[in-house]
């Protein structure tokens, strides 16, 4: 793919407009507040619960008479996983919808690709979750989720440091410029650890369907656990390709896209050997008092109980404390003021609290619970503390 060329491109076209060609997003102090997001909503990868979820938050903020009387008014643009709709998508947000500040977004390419302009124009972003490195390297962008490069090093960290586990192996799917960002994920977990891993694989595609050959130099290599960042059709090929070899005793770790009702389902009792990792309070947990709220959002407003929506919950959750913690005028300047200087934001959906800050990049969920498939479609919680990295 040529994702990464693409988005500079689009990304020193749209910075060439003036900045005031975006407007300000001052409004009054009377009207609705805008806020926006820029997710993938269509195309062969979607993310629409975080977005929705967010929604859900805002349309309960508003139902309860709204922030000092004046109402929210969201818009959730569709980039369809394309550089140049995504590019339009939120110059529109910007220009168009006036929106003070961004909350609830998920993104194949956003981040990459928009967090230039969004540095320019001074708005800032709660990413309800963060996919492309630009969520994790933008002074104006803030994940609420772990994501994969950091969710990569706690899942080596928790099979190095927990499992015990010294033989370890991983296989990543690269898609656009992912691949040093993966890489600096395992490096990051031997420089914690002390530790290297027997195979650091950067080879998979997204065209790549025959998994046999990786799971046979695992095997060959004596890996005890190896890490792949499949989404949900990939590491289910990847389990049965295994089965299909015979391969025992080997650890599969996956990270969050497999950790679904749909996969616990499709591998049933397959998936006794799969630890996957989970951003935020395990959601299947239907006991978890710091799911309560989540949940009864997300069922009274009829929306998914899915990852995806955890991240949208908590990303509209941060924002309205933060809009309801300035005094005045709530505009674009004064919102982004008070994320550059905000103390951290505690909540017991993550092992950390939310920062956002003054810093040049931001990844403040630096922790993860693992789960298992109980091979009856459901899944197992293995960890009921916290699996946080050390600087975190």
């Amino acid at each position: 793919m040529r994702t990464s060329h693409i988005a500079r491109i689009l990304a020193a076209a749209v910075l060439a407009l003036p900045v005031a060609a975006c407007g300000s997003g001052s409004g009054s102090d009377s009207g609705p507040i805008n806020i926006g997001s820029v997710s993938t909503l269509s195309g062969p990868v979607t993310f629409p619960e975080a977005s929705a979820a967010a929604k859900a938050v805002f349309d309960d903020v508003n139902a309860k008479g709204g922030i000092n009387g004046r109402k929210i008014a969201y818009t959730a643009a569709d980039d369809k996983g394309d550089p140049a709709s995504a590019a339009l998508a939120a110059r529109d947000v910007i220009q168009n919808k006036k929106a003070v500040a961004l909350a609830g977004g998920a993104s194949l390419v956003d981040c990459q690709v928009n967090g230039p302009l969004y540095q320019q124009n001074k708005i800032t972003d709660v990413r309800g979750i963060g996919v492309d490195p630009g969520c994790f390297s933008s002074p104006n962008i803030s994940p609420v989720n772990t994501g994969p490069f950091f969710g990569s090093t706690v899942s080596l960290y928790y099979a190095s440091e927990t499992l015990k586990l010294n033989k370890i192996c991983a296989f990543f799917v690269i898609i656009g410029s992912t691949a040093n960002a993966y890489k600096e994920g395992v490096d990051r977990w031997s420089k914690i650890t002390g530790k290297k891993p027997l195979i650091t694989d950067l080879s998979l595609s997204a065209n790549t369907t025959d998994f046999t050959p990786y799971i046979l130099r695992a095997r060959d290599a004596g890996c005890e656990a190896v890490l792949f960042n499949g989404v949900e059709p990939m590491l289910i090929g990847w389990v049965k390709a295994a089965q299909a070899q015979r391969v025992k005793g080997i650890k599969w770790l996956f990270l969050a896209p497999a950790y679904t009702v749909e996969v616990a389902k499709a591998l049933g009792p397959a998936g006794k050997d799969i630890y996957a990792l989970s951003e935020f309070e395990p959601y299947t947990d239907q006991q978890s008092a710091a799911n309560k709220d989540w949940r009864d959002t997300m069922t009274r407003h009829k929306l998914p109980l899915t990852s995806f929506a955890q991240g949208g919950y908590l990303a509209a959750q941060h924002l309205v404390t933060v809009l309801r913690s300035i005094k005045g005028d709530i505009t674009r300047e004064s919102v982004t003021e008070a994320m550059k200087n905000l103390k951290p934001l505690p909540s017991e959906m993550t092992g950390l609290p939310f920062g956002f800050g003054s810093g040049n990049a931001h990844a403040s969920n630096l922790a993860a619970k693992f789960v298992q498939p109980d091979g009856k479609g459901g899944w197992t919680v293995l960890t009921d503390d916290w699996i946080k990295l050390p600087n975190g």
